[in-house]
Order: structure tokens, then sequence, then C-alpha cells
């Protein structure tokens, strides 16, 4: 068990927790969420002791150990990878060194022998002759082939780090498990792996992710950092923000009777309950539902943007016919070949492959902002595009304040017609009057998605458009994808989001197409089209 008191953390005026008590149980994984720069990943900095709070104090069970996922990528490159995973139980690491270097004297004494048997005894009873052996089918586990395991951790790249430094964090089952972010870079496959895991944990685990499916997957409770209070909720993500929003309804209802708002409470929460089948967790979050008291249940004070798609006309008959394309890197590498397919009205398309560069590469081409190595593309004449790219720095280059850098997109050049568009993205007052070049990467996506909203084009292209925002805006961005009625082409590592939009799904590989009409979640879990990926990005490519 883990719990703070009366943790304040203070810089100069500016606040972000004030008498923040918790107590963080066992069995149970706990969602910290909270709009940018409320302080998520400073409160597990806090938890972890690498920041000391300006008034309170954390207190752990003694005997207790924690473990926290390195954020730190180089921290490791001097040491082999099954090595860096066993550091991740520190006192067991230590325990091997020690062992170590009284064997490794060359004038072995009688005391030495002595102190050598006593760490052994000590090692044995940490189960140490099995940690390389357990260390070893963790990495398995993760993706990490055993061709990896003797190398140096300066001589993998960054996505394979993540994977070890992950293990490493859950290395000799830890009593309390903190993770920052941990299913970035990881591909589906891997963050099912790790739901699975979490979900069998019997410790303590309080994570920050801004992935909404493996928070649903994972939390019995969310941590909800909000005006300065850490607030404790019963439930996962979806439960606390269709019931802050359920609650938020009912506050703007004066008229409605108390009574009728506690019934229409009670008959959420039992249809969430039934609901909750669907996860590895849903006997023990049953319970706990079952034990809420309607009152916990609060409106959030959280904003969201109101993103609106609107198209000026709908498509015609021609989308999209794409016909034998393929293209290389820079490098000459190919990152696809042979792409056919034909867009038709209602598609929205999430478009995959294992390399995310060969997806930019191809809404580039269909776009025109470069030519394929090989093939042909045709947009239907009634067809008008708009697109989020991945990499938007060379919008942000000049001096402008928002408004006058949003003018620019529109037709309608009126202030206040342009201080609307950002108004719905949450810039209003002095802040549409920020200079678009100092912009962090959250403000600067909101900023393309109200150009986006600008043009009332009927196909939108998006390129990973999750990438930077909270978790409000992800959940609006969502909430607007779900109800557009147009074409959409689109790529994103957000599960949930992919999930809930997506009505066809359209891979990309070195050796052609895999293009299904059917939901994420039947694609990836179809064994047919496993071992059909399997084929595609395995066997040898023939021709150019």
């Amino acid at each position: 068990m883990i719990s703070v008191s009366n943790v304040s953390l203070r810089y100069g005026k500016r606040v972000l927790f004030d008498e923040a008590s918790i107590k963080f149980t066992p069995g149970n994984c706990y969602g910290v969420i909270g709009a940018n720069g409320a302080g998520k990943s400073t409160f597990l900095k806090i938890l972890s002791g690498e920041i000391e709070p300006t008034t309170g104090q954390v207190i752990m069970n003694p005997g207790d150990r924690m473990s926290v996922l390195s954020q730190n990528h180089f921290a490791f490159d001097a040491f082999a990878v099954l090595q860096t995973v066993m550091m991740g139980n520190k006192k067991l690491w230590k325990l091997m060194e020690e062992k170590d270097a009284i064997y490794a004297k060359p004038d072995f004494s009688d005391a030495d022998g002595v102190k050598a048997a006593e760490l052994e005894h000590q090692f044995a009873e940490m189960d140490g002759w099995n940690a390389e052996s357990d260390a070893a089918n963790l990495l398995s586990d993760l993706g990490v082939k055993e061709g990896y395991h003797a190398k140096l951790m300066s001589d993998l790249n960054g996505k394979e780090k993540v994977r070890v430094l992950l293990a490493q964090a859950i290395f000799g089952n830890p009593d309390i498990l903190l993770l920052d972010e941990p299913t970035n870079d990881l591909d589906v496959e891997t963050i099912t792996w790790l739901e699975n895991f979490l979900a069998d944990f019997q410790n303590t685990v309080i994570v920050v992710s801004h992935d909404r499916h493996f928070l649903d997957a994972v939390c019995t409770h969310i941590a909800d950092i909000d005006f300065n209070k850490i607030s404790v909720y019963t439930g996962n993500y979806t439960f606390w923000y269709e019931s802050s929003q359920l609650a938020l309804r009912q506050r703007s209802d004066q008229n409605k009777k108390m009574e009728d708002k506690r019934k229409e409470l009670q008959d959420f929460v039992e249809r969430f309950s039934a609901n909750a089948s669907k996860s590895r967790q849903a006997t023990s979050r049953k319970k706990l539902l079952e034990k809420l008291v309607i009152e916990d249940i609060k409106a959030s004070t959280r904003k969201y943007p109101g993103i609106i798609f609107k198209a000026d006309r709908d498509c015609g008959d021609q989308i999209l016919s794409v016909e034998n394309l393929s293209a290389h890197s820079s490098e000459g590498e190919l990152l696809f070949k042979d792409i056919t397919f034909t867009m038709t009205k209602g598609d929205k398309g999430v478009i995959l492959s294992k390399e995310h560069i060969a997806i930019t590469t191809f809404f580039e081409i269909i776009l025109g902002e470069m030519a394929p190595g090989k093939g042909e593309y045709l947009w239907g004449s009634t067809i008008t595009k708009s697109y989020l790219p991945n990499e938007n720095s060379k919008y942000f280059t000049g001096n402008d304040n928002l408004i006058d850098w949003l003018r620019q997109f529109s037709k309608d050049k009126d202030e206040t017609y342009v201080r609307g568009f950002l108004g719905k993205m949450l810039f209003t007052g002095e802040e549409s009057l920020k200079q678009s070049n100092v912009l962090s990467g959250g403000e600067k996506v909101r900023c393309m998605v109200s150009r986006m909203m600008l043009t009332n084009a009927n196909c939108l292209i998006l390129d990973e458009p999750t990438n930077h925002l909270d978790l409000e805006s992800i959940t609006a961005f969502n909430n607007a994808l779900k109800d557009w009625k147009h074409v959409a082409l689109f790529t994103s590592h957000d599960h949930e989001f992919v999930q809930t939009v997506a009505n066809r799904i359209i891979e990309l590989t070195p050796n052609g197409i895999i293009d299904k009409r059917m939901t994420y979640d039947e694609y990836i879990h179809d064994d047919g089209i496993k071992a059909l990926k399997e084929k595609m990005y395995t066997q040898k490519v023939k021709g150019k």
C-alpha cells in the first residue's frame, strides 16, 4: 500500500496540488488523469521520491518495493539487455553484484566464504536462481527476441528500448508499480499483453496514460487532478467520463427532482456494471460499482473542445481510385507496392502499416505533395480535402498571433468569425493573442483542427490526429469523427479512436494491400488475417 497525506506542491504562485490525501491499495489499478499541465507525471515523481512535495508526505508499508518505468532511454546504455531488466529489482541486483565481487576476489578468505554463504541464502530466498530465466521470459513476452538479450542497450532502437524498460519495471513482482505512458511506441499485440498482465497483477498500479482503451482495460479507479485537488473515483475511464457528463447534464436541469436524478444515476451504474463483462477485471470492477455511493458521482469541471466538421457539399459517386501505387523511402527501401483500392461513400478507412513513414508517404502522394514511385490515383470532381499532418512545424514559423494565423486560411477575414473557430478549440480571450511560433505540441494540433473546420471539406485525411492532445481533446475529436457522415482516411495508434471510427481497414505492406470492411477489433483478432500479415511482411519482395 502507498498513501499520500496532505501533499501540496507549489512553484511560486502556481499551485499544482493542495492538501491531497489518498490511499492506494493493493489489487487495484489507478489511472491518473487531468488536463495538460495539471501535474500527472509530476504526481508520479512525488510518489517515487524524485520530487519533494512542498508540504505533506508519501507513506509506504515497511519492506514494500516500488518500481518505476524509466523515462530515460539512455540511462542503461552500458548494460546488456538482460542485465537491464534484472536491475529493476534493485535489492536483488545489489545482492548479485556483491556476491559476484566476493567470488572474484583473488585472496578469497574464510570470512569471505561465510559472507558468501549468507548472500547465497538471501539470494535463494529472493528466488534469485530463476531471475535470469524470468527476465528472459518477460522480454520474450514483450516482443524482445532472444537474440537481443545479450546485446547492449546502446545497440537497440527507441521502440526496442521501451520494451526492455517496461520489462525492467514489472520484473520481480513489485509491490507498487508506477507507469507513465507505458503504451507509447508499443504495437497492439504488446499493449494487449500488458493489459492482460496488469489485469492479473495483484499489487498496486498507478498509471498515467492518454490511451483510453488501455485505461478502460486495466483501471479499477480514476484519480482525477482538477482545480488543484486529486479526487479518486471508482470505475475505469469510460465510466468516469460518462458518469461525469451525466452529472453535468443533471446539474444544469434545475427542474428535475432529486429522486429522479438519483434513479437516473443508479440506472447508469447498473447498465455499466452489466456491460463490464468485456473486461478481464469485470468481476472486481462490478463489485466495486455495486458498492458505489451515488452521491460520489460528480460533474467534471473539465472543458472539452467543440470539434464540429461540416461539409459544403456531399460527395459524389467517384471518391478516390488508387491503382498499383508503389513508393520507396529516401534511403531506397520499399515502403509499399501494388496498392489498389477504391473509396466509396461513407467510407472511414484507417490506414495501417508496420512503418509509419509508409502511411505518411501514402498520404502525401494522394494529396499531390510527392510523386509515387509507380502507379496512379484519381480524386472525384466533387471531393474537397482537408489534411491534418503528423508533422506541422512548417505551419508555425511566423510570429503572428493566433487570430492572424488562422485568418490567412479563411475566406471570411472577419475577426469575430475567426475567433469563433479558435474559441471552439478553447483559445479564448488572451489565449487567442498568443504568438503562433511559441505554442506547445497540443496547442499546435488544436490550431490545425481549427484550420480544418474552416475548410468545410467533405474528405478528411488525418495523420495521427490524437498526438500531443489531452484526453478531453482526444474524446472530442473521437466523437466528431463518429458523427462524420462523409469520407475519411486516417491513421492512429489510439485503439478506441480506430475501433469506434473506422468501418474499413487498409494495411499497406511491401507485398501489396490488405483491405477489409470490418471493425479494428475484428481485424486484429482474426487468425486468418494474422497469418496473411505475417506472409505479406516476411516473404521476399519481388520487383521494384
